[in-house]
């Protein structure tokens, strides 16, 4: 495991590398966006930086595909906030105008000489390999690694957060629609947890290659977590005990009968309190 693990809902970005002029004015287009989407953003640049140390891409592809990732629903300014935050499923015309927001983030960039280098976040992060996804119903042959990149982080990130129309879904349930959307030729099972939530979800749409190493981001997480509570439970211990130590104290206080010695029991009571 990594020394340097973080989960994929901190806002901490790029910790392998130092931000430049250039990617904080990047980043300071999201300061635009509406709270979750801007979450979002940071969530999917975070864990495609990830990937991308996973897939063993070079630095500056890294930091390149990083960028798209955050870049990659800036188009969603233009979305109308009643379609945006919707709390409930969207009607078709409203799936149509979301879907947008994919060429409307791709001209943003294109028009802007300092994003102009990262139009490929918001045009290929919902193509799909098999051709289903969209604007442009892509196959895999022609759909660039940094939009599958973005693609499993995107669809990993938009499962697991907690929207304003849906609850959590934990990670395990998932990797269970992640799974399955990268095998070809099956069905979605009936009894997936995650099927309501992936109406459109066709099979086939994801590289498995790069799951694989979201498994890896995710078991790095998983280790980081556990030794986490490991060592907060060591802590509760400590404490516990500390606490315990200044009950008995306390108790004798109360049993004495003189100034002195119920002073004496005091000051040891507040040394505990002070060892916080």
């Amino acid at each position: 495991m990594k020394n340097d693990t973080f989960d994929f809902y901190s806002n901490t970005v790029l910790k392998s590398y130092n931000l430049d002029s250039s990617m904080r004015y990047q980043l300071n287009m999201l300061d635009s966006l509406d709270v979750f989407t801007r979450k979002h953003s940071e969530n999917v640049a975070s864990l495609t930086c990830r990937l991308c140390e996973y897939l063993h891409l070079n630095k500056n592809f890294t930091i390149y595909c990083t960028t798209c990732a955050y870049l990659h629903d800036i188009g969603k300014l233009f979305i109308p906030s009643n379609i945006l935050q919707k709390n409930g499923p969207l009607t078709d015309e409203e799936y149509r105008i979301m879907k947008t927001h994919t060429t409307i983030g791709y001209e943003m960039c294109f028009k802007d000489l300092k994003l102009r280098p990262y139009c490929a976040g918001p045009l290929y992060h919902h193509e799909a390999l098999n051709g289903t996804g969209y604007p442009n119903g892509l196959h895999a042959k022609d759909i660039p690694l940094e939009g599958q990149i973005i693609r499993v982080a995107d669809e990993f990130d938009a499962i697991t957060s907690k929207r304003q129309y849906k609850t959590h879904i934990g990670i395990t349930d998932t990797l269970k629609i992640l799974i399955e959307n990268s095998k070809p030729n099956e069905k979605i099972s009936n009894d997936n947890a995650l099927a309501q939530m992936a109406e459109d979800a066709k099979l086939g749409k994801i590289n498995k290659h790069i799951l694989k190493c979201l498994f890896k981001v995710i078991i790095d997480d998983t280790e980081y977590e556990i030794s986490q509570n490991f060592d907060y439970v060591d802590y509760l211990n400590v404490e516990i005990k500390r606490l315990k130590e200044i009950d008995k104290y306390h108790e004798k206080m109360l049993k004495e009968k003189t100034e002195k010695k119920q002073e004496y029991y005091k000051e040891g009571m507040r040394i505990l309190f002070a060892q916080r």
